[in-house]
């Protein structure tokens, strides 16, 4: 699902991005991916912000010890938010009605990217979980 949001990123904002600059994001090497900048980075968090400024994405691994295998917990947040100020330096009063109208889109999305991930991490053998 993932590769889908990319390919519509590139071709709807000319936004393209490969597998490997997700790595190299992933890895720390890279700050910047497809329509995303990294706003914050620790150890095992990464928040980043879209390109306009009103989106949120957090993720964060932690290490997990299980009965038979160790694993790692992923956790996933993302957030839509008012712009910071409108072209008069004044506050925009909210989400603006593009982003309203798209807010139900973006919670079912978010949520099918999870099922997908989970999904393919289920797929997977145990001993490569």
């Amino acid at each position: 699902m993932f590769k889908l949001e990319r390919l519509l990123l590139a071709w709807l904002v000319s936004k393209p991005s490969t597998d490997a600059q997700a790595s190299q994001l992933a890895s720390g090497a890279l700050d910047s991916f497809a329509a995303w900048s990294v706003e914050e980075r620790r150890e095992d968090q990464l928040l980043m912000c879209d390109f306009q400024g009103r989106t949120r994405s957090w993720l964060m691994v932690v290490p997990v010890q299980g009965e038979s295998a160790a694993g790692t917990r992923l956790y996933f947040g993302s957030a839509v938010v008012p712009a910071r100020a409108t072209r008069g330096g004044a506050q925009s009063p909210g989400l603006g009605l593009p982003f309203r109208l798209l807010l139900g889109f973006h919670k079912l999305y978010s949520r099918a990217l999870l099922f997908s991930a989970k999904s393919r991490l289920m797929r997977q053998r145990p001993e490569q979980r």
